[in-house]
């Protein structure tokens, strides 16, 4: 496969939060003694961190694939089923992680700037971004490609 772009952003105040969150824990349990219920909590800390600290996006010849931390939540998208994109800034309150916005699902790490996409079923996706610019680009320049091809 030929890859025509990766790029993968780091969520600098999510994983803050959460390693600042796990050592708070550990600390809890070296003064009270250990707990099943801190014990958990430290847990799915560490899972938040290891699964959404990241974002991982790639283009291949004709898949669009974005994969969160370490890779076992993923999406990827046919180049041939997009219609469009564009890029767009999403208000502070859409947060970050998977949700679904006004504007269709919304996968992010960090930051307010995202590329839209366009599924020719009307469905659309936020892929937050800090190089909105190239990842547009990179969009339509791989669906003309496809275009040209067929």
């Amino acid at each position: 496969m030929n890859k025509i772009y990766k790029h993968t952003q780091f969520g600098y105040l999510i994983a803050t939060l959460l390693i600042l969150g796990a050592i708070l824990i550990l600390l809890l349990m070296k003064i009270y003694g250990f707990n099943w219920i801190a014990f958990m909590v430290l847990v799915f800390l560490i899972l938040c961190l290891l699964l959404f600290s990241t974002l991982t996006i790639s283009i291949n010849n004709d898949i669009f694939e974005i994969s969160f931390g370490i890779g076992l939540i993923r999406k990827k998208f046919l180049l041939k089923d997009i219609e469009s994109c564009r890029i767009v800034k999403n208000p502070w309150y859409y947060g970050w992680g998977i949700r679904l916005t006004p504007y269709g699902w919304l996968y992010n790490v960090s930051g307010f700037y995202a590329v839209e996409i366009v599924l020719k079923t009307g469905k659309r996706y936020r892929i937050g971004t800090n190089t909105p610019n190239e990842l547009e680009k990179s969009i339509q320049e791989s669906i003309e490609k496809l275009k040209c091809n067929e």
